[in-house]
């Protein structure tokens, strides 16, 4: 079984040519695809719409529309495990920091330069509101 943080990379990377293609995401997925991928990517895409809402906002001076498409896969999905623990099955939730952690790390490996500082910022102040919310 591969492990949690490639099950993540491997939703973000669903999500992400499914924004570029327009193709459904079940079509998207390798043979084998853990239940977990699966689970993450649909959740994500299905609440994509309020996720982008947040990002919106905290993401100043960028407007949804203008973050590139792997960057903002990678903000959905971390929203979406941070927000949402109880959409997607699994041993225990990730807490919220180590979803940030995964999603920065995310984009270290496969965005330009600035990405991981952007969506490490995002994340964060989406945080900060929730936690100062509850």
């Amino acid at each position: 079984m591969a492990r949690r943080s490639d099950q993540r990379r491997a939703a973000v990377f669903a999500l992400y040519q499914h924004d570029l293609t327009g193709r459904p995401l079940d079509e998207l997925f390798e043979r084998g695809t853990a239940d977990f991928t699966r689970a993450l990517a649909h959740a994500t895409d299905d609440h994509a719409e309020a996720l982008d809402e947040l990002i919106g906002r905290h993401a100043k001076g960028w407007t949804v529309s203008r973050i590139a498409p792997l960057e903002r896969a990678i903000l959905r999905t971390a929203l979406l495990e941070m927000l949402h623990p109880d959409l997607v099955e699994g041993e225990r939730p990730i807490p919220p920091e180590g979803a940030i952690d995964e999603a920065v790390e995310t984009a270290k490996a496969f965005c330009g330069a600035e990405a991981p500082g952007f969506v490490n910022g995002v994340l964060a102040a989406v945080l900060r509101e929730a936690r100062t919310q509850a």
